[in-house]
């Protein structure tokens, strides 16, 4: 019987606390406009990520690599492309306008989000995803309530989030698609500059007044290149290395727990507020639900190239 290395857990350690990150990073530098904050956290991921991309591509078979090119390939990541800039814009404009506990609440609920597409367009639920999704919307409905009484709670940002939930589930479904084949670079990768390069018309035609490539001379890319080592490289490999030693379901729930280290880290590092009663005990219960889904239907093996 193999045993898990006890690296191993050190390893997924590491990835879940570098996802964690992401938030409280992207609220800390909100001197950036949002929809060119997401945009530069994008760019400097591909330079990262580029490098393991080209290795890959060289160690692909030919048939592959031919299939690289197909048609159909190119529309899906395309497609892949664009929700991932949907994804980051609205979840990145989210940290603007409410509290980084919801935000990543808010926005980690993505297994409900497929498990209702489940039963619209492919399947009848198993009762365990049911029951996990209902659960995880009363624990969604319960931390409003503190929007009530917390300034920085706001509805308008927890839909915004929400919104973020939504879309990645497009970039979900199109790698489940495409990783049957393709490594995990090469798809990342080009998915991860096209969405960059989307969010840059939009941040312009917006009104953001910020360069696309100033990231460059920027006072804050210390904070953008650790942003995107701590996600891109740390959390976003090490969790796909896990996948050697350990269920994918395993690193499923690890993930779950994004929103209350994320929380964490804002408050511990970056002077961030302490979440109020609703969001403790309503995000305690969309926790346990999304826990639900995913152990009911097996999401295993959901892509957090995105954090």
């Amino acid at each position: 019987m193999n045993r898990t290395p006890p690296l191993v857990w050190g390893l997924l350690s590491a990835g879940v606390l570098g996802v964690s990150f992401a938030g409280a990073i992207l609220q800390h530098v909100d001197e950036i406009p949002p929809l060119m904050r997401a945009s530069w956290r994008l760019q400097i991921t591909v330079i990262m990520l580029a490098p393991f991309a080209i290795w890959q591509y060289r160690e692909l078979e030919s048939e592959k690599r031919s299939k690289l090119f197909e048609k159909r390939t190119i529309l899906i990541l395309f497609g892949s492309g664009i929700a991932l800039a949907a994804h980051f814009g609205t979840w990145v404009t989210s940290l603007d306008h409410t509290s980084l506990a919801h935000s990543l609440l808010f926005v980690t609920s993505h297994p409900i989000i497929i498990v209702i597409g489940i039963a619209i367009f492919v399947r009848k639920p198993k009762r365990l995803e049911v029951y996990g999704a209902l659960i995880g919307l009363v624990g969604a409905s319960i931390t409003l309530l503190d929007a009530k009484s917390d300034g920085e709670v706001t509805i308008y940002g927890d839909l915004l989030a929400f919104s973020g939930a939504i879309t990645v589930v497009g970039y979900i479904i199109a790698g489940r698609v495409l990783r049957e084949w393709m490594p995990v670079f090469l798809y990342a990768v080009p998915v991860t500059l096209l969405a960059s390069l989307i969010l840059i018309p939009i941040s312009i035609f917006s009104g953001e007044e910020t360069s696309a490539l100033g990231w460059v001379d920027s006072e804050l890319l210390g904070w953008f290149l650790l942003l995107a080592f701590l996600a891109g490289i740390v959390g976003h490999t090490g969790l796909n290395a896990c996948l050697r030693w350990l269920q994918p379901l395993t690193i499923s729930f690890a993930v779950t727990l994004e929103p209350i280290i994320g929380a964490f880290i804002g408050w511990l590092l970056f002077d961030g507020n302490i979440p109020q009663k609703w969001t403790w005990i309503g995000g305690f219960i969309l926790i346990s639900g999304i826990m639900m889904v995913i152990k009911g239907g097996e999401l295993d093996g959901l892509d957090t190239s995105y954090e």
